[in-house]
């Protein structure tokens, strides 16, 4: 349910981020959700790192979560005190270097269709966080490509499977 929640959230984020890129959001205004996020992602993170079930495996899946959350916190930050997210930039590079192998490993350990969802899901992201990395720090032209890949990502690989999870449409082990 945890994860439900979390990738629900995700998913908002990850459309109205893409609004925002398309100049249809303020940046005073995307704070809320980026702040919001990256807080209910880190509750989540903290509760599967360190709830009364923790293990090896819910430590790994917090760590990954917590990529995600700490992106969405930085953009906040940044939106905040107007920086120019080159910071930012290079983190989603790393994200994009974490992403890309979790994905790949996902793919060696698929058999399920939760599984293959979730091969797919950390390679798009690898690309969505390797695009943002081009974006932030060396192409700010592509910044209209990737509000539309963070709004297509955001209902594909976020808000959809997180509504799945949430109503018991998709349990985790399927």
């Amino acid at each position: 349910m945890h994860e439900g929640l979390s990738l629900f959230y995700v998913g908002a984020v990850l459309i109205l981020n893409g609004l925002w890129m398309a100049g249809r959001i303020e940046d005073r205004e995307i704070q809320v959700i980026n702040y919001f996020t990256g807080g209910v992602s880190l509750a989540v993170a903290a509760y599967a790192a360190f709830g009364p079930k923790a293990d090896a495996i819910s430590v790994r899946n917090a760590a990954l979560t917590l990529l995600f959350a700490f992106t969405y916190l930085w953009i906040a930050f940044n939106r905040r005190n107007g920086c120019n997210g080159r910071g930012l930039g290079y983190f989603c590079l790393f994200v994009a270097l974490t992403a890309l192998p979790t994905g790949i490993l996902q793919w060696t350990r698929a058999d399920t269709l939760w599984g293959w969802w979730s091969t797919v899901n950390w390679l798009a992201w690898a690309v969505l966080w390797l695009g943002f990395y081009l974006m932030l720090c060396h192409w700010p032209r592509m910044q209209p490509w990737m509000a539309r890949l963070s709004l297509v990502l955001g209902v594909f690989t976020g808000w959809v499977p997180g509504y799945l999870l949430l109503n018991g449409l998709l349990p985790l082990g399927a």
